[in-house]
């Protein structure tokens, strides 16, 4: 027999390859399973997920703005068409290369890879069942298969004329009429793809405002934003049905707090009200593995209650962000090899890649006053931003939330044009304990967007200099 290995991890998604990667460079003897048909890995980010999206949100956004805001700028464009077989094309390209990229880093690192479905038969043991057949036996798994689509009950998924997320990346011509079902990351990232390519968009939330999670403030401004580009909003709304037809889909719609239903005609329908974890099939219940009521796996720092079994990313409790995986599977792996493994859930930053983008992370205002935490509040627009201004990208603000009393941030919230990359400093200075005076004193690049968080961080104390 073969010595067994190091660690096996079910699920070769941001989690389980960033956790093969780290074990690999830690000298151990590493195996990851993997049973996505196409044999790639990279999971549901890299396949159907994060990376996808973006290349349409990218390229969506390039031909709305060729359309109608080229010509202010100077730039006059004549014969504008869509080619949405080329634009889903690239799309599939950037798939390939980041999932060929992946690939490589599993042999680079003597990470031994395996296609197919794993199941754990026995503590110790792990059964592999697809394309080669296995039995692995090992001294630890690690659980890292991620999240599925949650079902919304009485609309049933076809991915024809009702989608979900993995649908809305391949649809094979713009709909008339998108109806999306969940005001939240997923529905507003690709709702706003097919608004731009000529739909005309419809989200129906169940709360009374989208992006529930985030600061009250921004989801306000946004909606507002995203009225004026032409997404149509119904809030405090419920589907309880829908009928499918030969050219379109009947949904049922009725007031959240009860009341008369009526009718919506859609071309599509996309289901996105959340996602939840995936852990059928795995043979949790040969081994006995806790799960909570939401089928989240129970672990204290990545462990489970079984010994030598532990879980990251999605099927554990936390954020469920591709980023917040691989820290997880980073950590996981050096809890395992004996070293000081951890992460900070305070500081995962959220990413709404929209136009413009939102990004978050910390605690939002709402989250302070329920904790009866005294804080102060530093604003500042984009409005007022040279490099905004001059770019013609003024929609949203920054603003920062520190302790009164110690003037440590707690949280900071951007809308506004890459406030994915800009947040990026907020995380470092909570990361180190720091105050917003070590942003409004660290000198920033001169015209830049990242000013405008200098400038929130000076108002916390209210010194605000440029508006």
């Amino acid at each position: 027999m073969s010595e067994p290995y190091d660690v096996v991890i079910i699920g070769a998604g941001p989690g389980g390859y960033n956790a093969a990667i780290r074990a690999g460079q830690l000298g151990l003897k590493v195996a990851i399973i993997e049973k996505r048909d196409s044999k790639k890995l990279g999971g549901t980010c890299l396949n159907v997920g994060c990376i996808p999206s973006k290349a349409l949100l990218h390229a969506s956004e390039l031909y709305e703005a060729a359309g109608n805001n080229f010509e202010g700028l100077g730039i006059k464009i004549s014969g504008l068409a869509l080619d949405l077989g080329q634009l889903l094309k690239q799309k599939d390209d950037a798939v390939d290369g980041l999932t060929k990229g992946v690939a490589y880093l599993m042999k680079k690192n003597k990470v031994e890879t395996f296609f197919g479905a794993g199941e754990i038969i026995a503590p110790g043991k792990v059964r592999v069942s697809g394309e080669t057949s296995a039995e692995l036996d090992t001294k630890n798994i690690i659980i890292a298969t991620g999240s599925e689509v949650t079902p919304l009950p009485g609309v049933e998924i076809d991915e024809k004329q009702i989608i979900s997320s993995t649908g809305a990346l391949s649809l094979p011509s713009v709909p008339k009429h998108l109806v999306v079902i969940g005001g939240g990351v997923i529905g507003l990232e690709l709702g706003s793809v097919w608004r731009r390519l000529g739909a005309e968009v419809t989200v129906v939330e169940y709360l009374d405002r989208i992006l529930p999670t985030m600061d009250g403030e921004v989801s306000k401004q946004f909606q507002r934003i995203l009225k004026k580009q032409g997404v149509n909003f119904k809030l405090s709304s419920k589907v309880t049905g829908a009928e499918k037809l030969k050219t379109k889909v009947k949904l049922s719609v009725e007031p959240a707090a009860g009341g008369d239903a009526e009718q919506i005609d859609a071309d599509v329908v996309l289901v996105a009200i959340g996602r939840r974890p995936f852990t059928i099939g795995l043979g949790l219940e040969n081994i006995g593995v806790k799960l909570d009521k939401r089928g989240v796996i129970i672990t204290d720092h990545f462990r489970t209650n079984i010994d030598g079994v532990w879980a990251i990313g999605d099927t554990i409790d936390g954020p469920m962000l591709a980023h917040k995986a691989e820290d997880d599977g980073v950590a996981c792996v050096e809890l395992m090899a004996g070293k000081a493994g951890h992460v900070n859930y305070e500081t995962v930053p959220s990413v709404v890649y929209t136009y413009p983008e939102i990004a978050s992370v910390g605690k939002t205002e709402e989250e302070l006053k329920a904790a009866s935490i005294k804080y102060k509040v530093g604003k500042f627009p984009f409005a007022a931003n040279s490099r905004a201004k001059t770019n013609h990208e003024t929609d949203g603000f920054v603003k920062v939330l520190a302790d009164a009393a110690s003037d440590r941030v707690l949280g900071c919230h951007i809308i506004g044009r890459e406030a994915g990359e800009l947040i990026a400093e907020a995380v470092s200075v909570m990361e180190f304990g720091g105050a917003s005076e070590d942003i409004a004193r660290t000198c920033h690049a001169h015209p830049t967007r990242s000013e405008a968080v200098r400038q929130a961080a000076m108002g916390v104390e209210g010194w605000t200099m440029q508006a």
